[in-house]
């Protein structure tokens, strides 16, 4: 029998995974129900916190709470299901993990999706060198520039301001590794 009442020494000796571990925690704060209110949310805030202590930081980014109030149904049976002989110690916990990690899952593909669907934005180095060149003022070398884009490399910079050259927008002011630059207004 998988219990909370033997988790922390379970977990020190890796006779269980620390997320069935953790389902096992929340199943037992569950069972104990402490509060007269708010047992739910509770244990939601243990399973973020027993997740993060165990390196699943995944709740930093898809709210636990919201998927568990989706599945509300399907939570309720399952935690009736797994808690009956919680007393007694004849309880089956096997609905309650697998409800508990297909929660986990869940976030999990979420996170991967809206992770997946993020993109850096096209053309966002160029613009910020153009900001660059239209802010500095007096004469300028590329090395000024590079200190105000520090994440953008010496060739794109370079391009850029050819562009702007050729547009009729800079000018060179010499030739060379220390050549200096000036806008045209």
């Amino acid at each position: 029998m998988i219990s909370f009442r033997g988790n922390r020494l379970a977990v020190d000796q890796l006779n269980v995974t620390p997320l069935l571990a953790t389902a096992c925690l929340v199943l037992d704060f569950l069972c104990i129900h402490p509060f007269r209110d708010g047992n739910g949310r509770v244990s939601r805030l243990i399973t973020l916190l027993a997740l993060y202590h165990h390196g699943h930081s995944v709740g930093r980014y898809i709210s636990h709470e919201r998927i568990v109030e989706q599945t509300k149904e399907s939570y309720y049976e399952v935690l009736k299901s797994s808690s009956y002989g919680w007393h007694e110690e004849e309880h089956d916990i096997f609905p309650w993990f697998n409800y508990w990690l297909s929660t986990l899952r869940t976030a999990s593909r979420e996170f991967e999706d809206r992770a997946g669907r993020q993109r850096p934005v096209r053309g966002a180095k160029s613009e910020l060198i153009e900001y660059a060149l239209k802010h500095v003022t007096g004469p300028f070398g590329i090395a000024d520039i590079e200190r105000l884009c520090p994440n953008v490399s010496r060739e794109m910079i370079r391009k850029v301001m050819n562009r702007w050259r050729s547009e009729g927008r800079l000018e060179m002011l010499g030739k060379g590794r220390d050549a200096r630059w000036r806008r045209k207004d």
